[in-house]
């Protein structure tokens, strides 16, 4: 998945169970959840393909993995119980993106550090530049691959929430 699938799909994800719970205060929390939803790719492509390179050369390590899923939920519960749910919102969001990432497909990085230290090496060798170009081709191919599948789905749904942002602005205007 890409930018459009991992905030999209995580937003739609984070609408249906706002509308499953009582309190239905979703709007407010978009940004968070837009930002969790990005915050292991945040981290780990500019960590591990360009300042450990050489070392690690992938772009799926320590945000991608379960233990720094279940760290940051027990932070953001914790600063949950105290009133302030952000963190825990970008929680959710950061643990729905290693599951739309499939990271149980790669148990080495999901369940680090239990089978070792070290972190498995990127199929796409080759600088910064060149893995960016590699997954732009692989994300926006015109195609029935399983990213740019996603990506549709995702900007549909952002296209949507776009759609009633806007809606709920010109009713706000028109009963002031």
């Amino acid at each position: 998945m890409f930018i459009f699938g991992h905030i999209g799909i995580t937003l739609g994800i984070f609408y249906l169970l706002s509308r499953l719970s009582s309190k239905n205060r979703f709007s407010a929390n978009i940004p968070w959840v837009a930002f969790g939803a990005l915050l292991p790719d945040f981290i780990d492509k500019p960590l591990g393909r360009i300042i450990l390179a050489e070392t690690i050369g992938s772009g799926r390590i320590f945000a991608h993995t379960l233990l720094f899923g279940l760290l940051l939920g027990l932070a953001g519960y914790y600063l949950y119980v105290q009133g302030k749910p952000e963190l825990l919102i970008i929680a959710g969001a950061s643990f729905c993106h290693i599951l739309e990432d499939q990271m149980w497909d790669n148990p080495g990085v999901f369940f680090w550090p239990l089978f070792g230290w070290g972190f498995p090496k990127d199929t796409i060798s080759g600088s910064f530049i060149e893995y960016l170009m590699a997954i732009f081709n692989r994300s926006y191919a015109p195609g029935l691959t399983e990213v740019f599948i996603s990506e549709i789905i995702g900007l549909l749904i952002i296209i949507l929430f776009t759609g009633k942002h806007i809606q709920d602005k010109r009713k706000e205007k028109s009963i002031a």
